[in-house]
């Protein structure tokens, strides 16, 4: 017998919340320099992202309130839009930037790349759970092609993307299978794929060159820019409000490079709060996946928790130049209305699986 629905898990929300409410404010002070030269408006970047966030929430709040077993029936289907909207963009897509990655429907635009982000959690958490686990081993292989096709599609354009999506296919098999042999050859496919996509473009080849030797060269402009920012930080920041890179220095402060003004305005101190926060956010997803009642469920939390790992790590390492440049936003940070809008609607799959846990003492 299934039990009845509790309430959605209050340490989530709570982190959930705070890290929307400091996106705002971090994002204002980022992008109002910005909005003030490029669009006489120093608000127009924040009223963007305050729109996109009041949108989510709302769509938060009523995944939260489902029961998330309705929504295996549409695992499939939602990955096959996902596949057509990102075939779209090749065909259809407006460019920005050099980077075909948006779709208009009228006024609005949005990236199919960050849907197909929920799109494929769904639907591992549907295969996989469904799989006969004695055969599992032989099926890993059918399950990673079948994420292929739209990490080909948004590899294309939007390679970042691409990894993303499949790091977050990898380790929801890895947490599903207890066997570590079969993902010595994933690790070698996946390796060769990358290599593929990487010799592809020469501005993909060049980036390498540019991480390695940033002062060398006149793309490696906003890397040195953002280094500059994070060592002028120091222990505790100039101050929020106060940085001086903001100001035309590192280009589109708001964007993929907002953690190094954070550093510079909140220093270390507010730097490691941060990270912090993201830790914590990502311990209570390993909590609702280890109680969640079925494997769907923390297959679930599981690829949330895997997707937003891996976005915060990788970007924190551009902007440090530990990795290539790879143009990766900071998850409830950035400036970035599609990104924001999927992210609040993972978290409310995730608030649905919570509301059915088994925790110990809770009846």
């Amino acid at each position: 017998m299934q039990r009845k629905p509790g309430k959605p898990d209050g340490f989530l929300l709570a982190a959930v919340l705070f890290l929307v409410v400091f996106g705002l404010v971090v994002l204002y002070s980022m992008s109002a320099y910005n909005g003030q030269v490029r669009f006489h408006d120093a608000a127009f970047y924040f009223k963007k992202q305050l729109f996109a966030m009041v949108l989510g929430l709302a769509v938060m709040y009523g995944i939260s309130s489902l029961d998330y077993h309705i929504l295996l029936r549409f695992a499939v289907p939602a990955y096959l839009v996902s596949l057509v909207l990102s075939g779209a963009v090749l065909l259809f897509g407006d460019a920005y930037n050099g980077s075909r990655r948006w779709l208009s429907i009228g006024p609005l635009s949005f990236q199919p790349a960050e849907y197909a982000k929920p799109a494929v959690i769904l639907l591992m958490a549907g295969v996989v759970s469904q799989m006969d686990r004695k055969k599992s081993g032989r099926l890993i292989g059918a399950v990673i092609l079948m994420v292929l096709p739209i990490v080909g599609l948004v590899g294309t354009n939007n390679l970042s993307t691409a990894v993303i999506i499949l790091g977050i296919a990898v380790i929801m098999i890895f947490i599903s299978n207890p066997r570590y042999l079969p993902f010595l050859w994933i690790l070698l496919m996946g390796t060769g794929f990358l290599g593929i996509f990487l010799s592809l473009e020469q501005y993909r080849l060049e980036r390498l060159a540019i991480w390695r030797n940033p002062e060398l060269y006149e793309k490696g402009y906003q890397t040195m820019q953002g280094l500059y920012a994070i060592g002028s930080g120091g222990l505790f920041g100039r101050g929020l409000g106060n940085s001086l890179q903001k100001l035309g220095f590192v280009p589109e402060a708001q964007n993929d490079m907002i953690f190094a003004v954070i550093c510079e305005e909140l220093g270390l101190f507010g730097a490691l709060l941060l990270m912090l926060l993201f830790f914590l956010l990502l311990w209570r997803f390993m909590v609702i996946a280890t109680h969640a009642p079925d494997l769907f469920g923390s297959l679930i939390a599981a690829g949330i928790m895997g997707h937003i790992a891996i976005q915060v790590i990788l970007n924190i390492a551009v902007v440090t130049n530990t990795i290539p440049n790879t143009g990766i936003t900071l998850p409830f940070i950035s400036y970035g209305g599609t990104s924001v809008l999927f992210l609040l609607a993972e978290m409310g799959l995730a608030l649905s699986v919570s509301r059915h846990c088994h925790y110990p003492g809770r009846g």
